[in-house]
């Protein structure tokens, strides 16, 4: 397509805006739906999504198809092979009609980041060395995955948005030494958009999670606009780590001649920022769940737990500006109850869970049952009574106490949420186990329920997962935190000329409105 064509089609795209048309959005990777939730409450429409995993993609159709752009709305919940279809097969198949290039305003998403991602570099290695595959080393280099943000640049030249949007894990900044999000940044100026990228932390825009990511805006160079990203609106101290984390990002950034990223400050405390979101602000007022004593009662039970079991509220009133958010969030608001409030099965781990305290990792727990068994031992050793496992002291402390895995290996394999705090990043892996996130209650003693992990994800309870337990953790883990696609959307929406609406952080979290405004960071 031309250039002249190309401005001709942003033009007519830009003047319905202005006129007051909202903004229609494609979200492709779009998982169960964190970017695009934050866009549809920013007054976004949806027009179509592409999601490959099944679940994920049931999950976006029963939350965003009614609000969808198209006349078969029924089709949204099919999973989709962005590698195969092309954006105007989709759009058909969900009844939108009309040129491909006039339909889809701005475009939202992020490909898969596990190829980024150091955890995921790490088991590509494990996987290589498996199957004795030559340099296995940098076998991460050559996964599929890494180049699926070129099929994101083909859905840029079919569709033409106005504005787009591309998120991803910090080491997208340092992949083998390369800078992808520069690489993609020059790709997009090659097509007209004018672009900058930085990283962004969750809790900071009031997330109670300290999750870290990269996000890309590109703005048509026609509009003559400079992309800006939102500004902060809470303050939060970041775990031991972030800081190497973010300084060694900053490094690769400075090193990138003709760069096109900004840099966010963490905003100072005391500066007028409130506090980020603590765990116990957006948990408190669900209902408690005692794991040892439901599991004395026989109420516990190993089988499948459906994340869209009803759950009544044991509090009238929200407890919290969080909480508040969570139970009457526009078009997912609740009344009496929410859903999806169950939690893993572990009977060899409760005990375990209610010694710990706020802040143990696995190594702390270990120590902890070492000396436990040791002063066992010594006890019986002063009574002169045998001390091995074989006695029936012996085989109980086993049964109850026993760990199963190295802490050398799995330093950060368990750690314990502290209720003054956002919580650390959540991740996909939340499907497979959940001892990453342990409540902060010793009385509950269990890993964090699929309700919870969705509010510390900042998605409201009436958002509704697909599937069992396990693919509904991962979809959260995978998943934008909605609040925080929110605020960029709303910086997009005011960079493109849209109407100005009600901002839900000062209607519902209280926020100063000054502290709602967009910035352009700084190089």
């Amino acid at each position: 397509m031309s250039g002249k064509s190309s401005s001709r089609i942003i033009e007519k795209k830009t003047r319905r805006l202005l006129d007051g048309g909202s903004p229609r959005f494609m979200d492709l990777f779009a998982g169960c739906g964190g970017i695009s939730l934050g866009f549809l409450t920013a007054g976004f429409t949806p027009v179509a999504s592409v999601e490959f995993d099944r679940w994920a993609a049931a999950s976006h159709g029963a939350n965003f198809a009614a609000a969808s752009a198209g006349a078969n709305p029924g089709r949204h919940h099919l999973a989709r092979d962005i590698t195969e279809e092309d954006p105007a097969s989709i759009l058909a198949d969900l009844g939108v009609s009309g040129k491909v290039e006039d339909q889809v305003d701005v475009l939202v998403g992020g490909p898969p980041c596990q190829a980024f991602a150091h955890v995921g570099r790490a088991k590509l290695r494990h996987e290589a060395r498996r199957l004795q595959l030559v340099d296995a080393e940098n076998a991460f280099l050559v996964d599929g995955r890494v180049n699926l943000w070129q099929r994101y640049m083909h859905y840029v030249r079919q569709t033409r948005p106005v504005a787009l949007l591309m998120e991803n894990v910090p080491d997208i900044l340092n992949h083998g030494g390369t800078n992808v999000a520069e690489m993609v940044a020059g790709s997009l100026r090659a097509e007209g958009y004018l672009v900058a990228y930085t990283l962004l932390n969750a809790a900071w825009y009031g997330v109670p999670q300290t999750r870290e990511r990269m996000f890309l805006i590109g703005i048509h160079e026609s509009l003559g606009i400079q992309p800006v990203f939102p500004a902060p609106t809470h303050h939060a101290v970041l775990p031991p780590g972030y800081e190497g984390t973010r300084a060694t990002a900053r490094k690769h950034l400075a090193a990138t001649e003709g760069h096109s990223h900004l840099w966010i400050d963490d905003p100072a405390a005391g500066a007028g920022f409130p506090a980020a979101t603590s765990a116990w602000e957006a948990l408190a007022d669900l209902p408690p769940i005692f794991a040892l004593r439901d599991l004395e009662a026989g109420i516990l039970k190993r089988g499948r737990k459906d994340p869209e079991e009803p759950c009544p509220y044991t509090t009238a009133a929200p407890g919290s500006a969080w909480s508040r958010l969570m139970r009457h969030w526009p078009g997912f608001g609740t009344e009496d109850r929410t859903t999806g409030h169950v939690i893993r099965y572990l009977p060899r781990d409760y005990k375990i869970f209610r010694v710990m305290e706020e802040g143990w990792q696995y190594p702390e727990v270990w120590h902890y049952i070492e000396e436990k068994r040791r002063a066992l031992e010594l006890e019986r050793l002063k009574n002169r009574l045998p001390t091995d496992r074989r006695t029936a002291e012996g085989k109980a402390f086993h049964r109850d106490w026993t760990l199963p895995y190295d802490p050398r290996k799995f330093p950060n394999k368990w750690w314990k949420l502290c209720r003054d705090r956002p919580v650390r990043t959540l991740m996909a892996h939340l499907g497979k186990d959940s001892y990453s996130h342990i409540h902060f209650d010793s009385e509950q003693a269990r890993t964090i329920s699929v309700r919870e992990a969705a509010r510390l994800q900042s998605f409201p309870d009436g958002f509704v997962f697909k599937g069992s337990m396990n693919p509904a953790l991962r979809q959260i883990g995978n998943a934008v935190p909605p609040l925080l696609a929110y605020a960029i959307a709303m910086a997009m929406r005011e960079s493109i000329g849209c109407q100005a609406i009600e901002d839900i952080r000062v209607g519902l979290l209280g926020l100063d409105p000054a502290l709602v405004r967009t910035t352009a960071g700084r190089k």
